[in-house]
């Protein structure tokens, strides 16, 4: 695991450019934050995670349960799920807008265009919304229900 990378991650990486080009500056892996967002928009008292669907456990077509060592993998990315929320919440009491960008959003066959992302990522930014999510579009939502 130690070849996984936690941060610069290529999803993360085309946010950061595309937000950039855009005329929006952030901080990176704000440390003195609940749960190291990923990006932190000062500016608009905004914090952005940008999640892996396997290392949190995305309930998309991304993420399947390994087949092997089911207890240790289950156990870890429960932790996972429970650290998230437990970020969330802390975030939001201290007062930040969060939003989280799901890894399928960019890749995979429901993903979308950068572009699209980014901009909806602007436009929260910009608006007074409180919360948001992006993640791929998969014909069987139904399936797959937002997490």
């Amino acid at each position: 695991m130690a070849a996984i990378r936690s941060r610069d991650t290529k999803p993360e990486l085309i946010i950061r450019k595309g937000l950039h080009a855009q005329g929006f500056r952030f901080r990176l892996q704000g440390r003195d934050l609940p749960g190291r967002p990923d990006l932190v928009f000062p500016k608009y008292h905004a914090l952005l995670w940008v999640h892996g669907c396997f290392w949190h456990g995305h309930s998309c077509p991304l993420f399947h349960w390994p087949k092997s060592r089911e207890d240790f993998w289950r156990a870890k990315i429960g932790r996972n799920q429970e650290r998230d929320a437990a970020t969330w919440t802390a975030a939001r009491a201290a007062g930040w807008r969060c939003g989280v960008v799901w890894e399928c959003a960019l890749k995979g066959r429901g993903r979308l265009s950068p572009g699209h992302v980014i901009d909806s990522i602007a436009h929260w930014l910009s608006s007074d919304a409180d919360e948001f999510c992006i993640e791929g579009q998969w014909i069987d939502n139904a399936a797959h229900p937002p997490a």
